[in-house]
């Protein structure tokens, strides 16, 4: 997959192609859906299939008290579109100018004129350009002026319910839910980081864990015990993962991550590692006690490595 930062990197005779716009937040499956039909037009037609994207939400420039917290992190986004097998990514840098472009100006100058595109495959809400003026109908228009096709696409409905969305995923990852957020998402729910050293109470009471930066990639679910993985250098290790501030011990910064890896004592330190997220276990609670506190971790284990055997 190439990864065009700007327009300035689009050669002159890439395309024409198909072509689809968002934010992809997650790359869930409503997103997933969007680009099987995106790589479906491009095959038949034979054109490439692009996705156009930003480096960040746009609500982050244009109302930044109402934007939500990312599912992923720019680089996490381009990965999983890579895994989709679209040829190409066009990443825009969503400022102030950008979100200033008019809609006919933004179609003409990145869509047309950059990318050649011959189909647009869109949502029926779809909205571009300067305070989200552009709509399909405008779209179709600009078509018939530049010669290009506008598709739409209709949402995905889990078992006919509500249509698959990032604010969803989100409100299940706020609930620990992140075995229902993997199955929105296609995908488990991944944050990334680097292992920092912490206090080493882990280590004292028997279950060293890998203790994940505070600037991690990926939005963290609700503090609680989770079953998951732990991925370092491509190899998965089962892990019993925690998230919160551990209130049987006083100081702990708030929202740690800690991955014990189960069975094996490896040394992480300074490694960027991926945690995936399967099934929350229990809440956060505080325990009268060290003894109590380890007799829970090690029936958390056990239970974790049921649910990863499974």
């Amino acid at each position: 997959m190439r990864v065009f930062r700007s327009i300035d990197d689009i050669p002159a005779d890439f395309g024409p192609s198909a072509v689809t716009v968002g934010k992809f937040d997650g790359v869930h499956l409503g997103h997933r859906a969007v680009i099987g039909r995106l790589l479906s037009v491009a095959g038949r037609e034979g054109l490439s299939s692009v996705v156009v994207t930003f480096d960040r939400n746009p609500m982050s420039v244009v109302a930044p008290e109402r934007c939500p917290d990312d599912l992923v992190s720019l680089e996490q986004k381009l990965e999983l579109l890579e895994q989709t097998g679209i040829d190409a990514v066009l990443v825009l840098t969503f400022d102030l100018a950008l979100s200033r472009v008019p809609a006919e100006e933004f179609v003409e100058r990145y869509l047309v004129s950059k990318l050649h595109a011959k189909t647009l495959l869109v949502g029926s809400d779809f909205r571009y350009g300067a305070k989200g003026a552009g709509d399909v109908a405008l779209l179709r228009e600009l078509g018939a002026r530049d010669g290009f096709g506008v598709q739409l696409i209709d949402d995905v409905r889990p078992d006919g319910h509500d249509r698959v969305s990032s604010t969803w995923v989100r409100s299940l990852l706020a609930e620990g839910d992140v075995a229902y957020a993997g199955v929105l998402l296609g995908h488990p729910p991944t944050v990334r980081g680097v292992v920092v050293h912490g206090a080493q109470r882990g280590r004292q009471l028997g279950f060293p864990t890998a203790n994940l930066s505070p600037q991690c990639e990926g939005l963290i679910p609700a503090d609680g015990v989770y079953a998951g993985w732990l991925i370092d250098g491509g190899v998965r290790h089962p892990a019993a993962i925690s998230v919160g501030n551990n209130p049987t011990f006083e100081g702990v910064p708030q929202r740690q991550v800690e991955a014990y890896v189960i069975g094996e004592d490896i040394d992480l330190y300074d490694h960027v590692v991926d945690v995936e997220f399967a099934q929350r276990i229990r809440g956060m609670v505080a325990f009268d006690g060290i003894d109590p506190l380890i007799a829970q971790m090690t029936a958390d284990v056990e239970q974790a490595s049921e649910i990863l055997a499974e």
